[in-house]
């Protein structure tokens, strides 16, 4: 029988400069900068508490640089927040009987080097829940840094095609159409598809603060 493929979890190798795994510009600066803010840190202080130097994280506030990946679990790690809460305003909104509606094909479109995102509902702020469409394009683990983590949990549920889903606790699972799975999302994890075409997947995930 073939050997299974297990997670490998490293530390990251992309860097600011030269890096292969790049996000598109997506506005990140001013949430950045208001999250700094709200915690009355300076740039020095964040630089310290991220591991990012005072000039990068200068840039990325002022839309002069897209961060990668990597740079993102920094951010995200050093400010103490989470990947959801990059999209989404911290101000507060009462909830009286909100709704909008994201037409096929019209969300904020989201790609990284292993998934593509499309951000669903962006136009509510402080959701309890952060849905969106992705498409897996990751073949391999080896297209990862390393595992994934952030604060909440995630409900996956597949559309098209089928996925291997890694966790830092648990065997590899394959999943395939109309299969759901949900998880405590500071585990390690990381999807892979193996289907011809890139599997399709809704994730649905919660900000911490939840």
């Amino acid at each position: 029988m073939p050997s299974k493929e297990t997670p490998r979890i490293v530390e990251p190798k992309a860097t600011i400069s030269g890096a292969e795994r790049t996000l598109e510009p997506l506005k990140l600066g001013t949430r950045l900068r208001d999250v700094r803010k709200n915690k009355n840190w300076t740039l020095e202080e964040a630089s310290k508490r991220t591991g990012l130097a005072r000039s990068t994280l200068s840039k990325i506030e002022n839309d002069q640089m897209s961060p990668t990946f990597e740079v993102v679990q920094k951010l995200v790690t050093g400010m103490e927040i989470d990947i959801p809460q990059l999209f989404t305003k911290g101000d507060l909104q009462t909830n009286v009987g909100r709704r909008t509606v994201t037409r096929k094909n019209e969300g904020k479109e989201h790609p990284t080097a292993t998934y593509q995102h499309e951000l669903l509902c962006t136009e509510i702020i402080n959701k309890r829940m952060i849905p969106f469409k992705s498409t897996i394009r990751a073949r391999s683990m080896d297209d990862f840094g390393e595992l994934v983590r952030h604060n909440g949990e995630e409900f996956l549920y597949v559309l098209e095609g089928e996925l291997t889903f890694y966790s830092e606790f648990y065997e590899p699972i394959s999943l395939s159409e109309g299969d759901s799975l949900y998880y405590d999302s500071g585990m390690g994890h990381a999807c892979i598809s193996t289907s011809p075409q890139d599997a399709i997947i809704i994730w649905v995930s919660t900000p911490h603060l939840y």
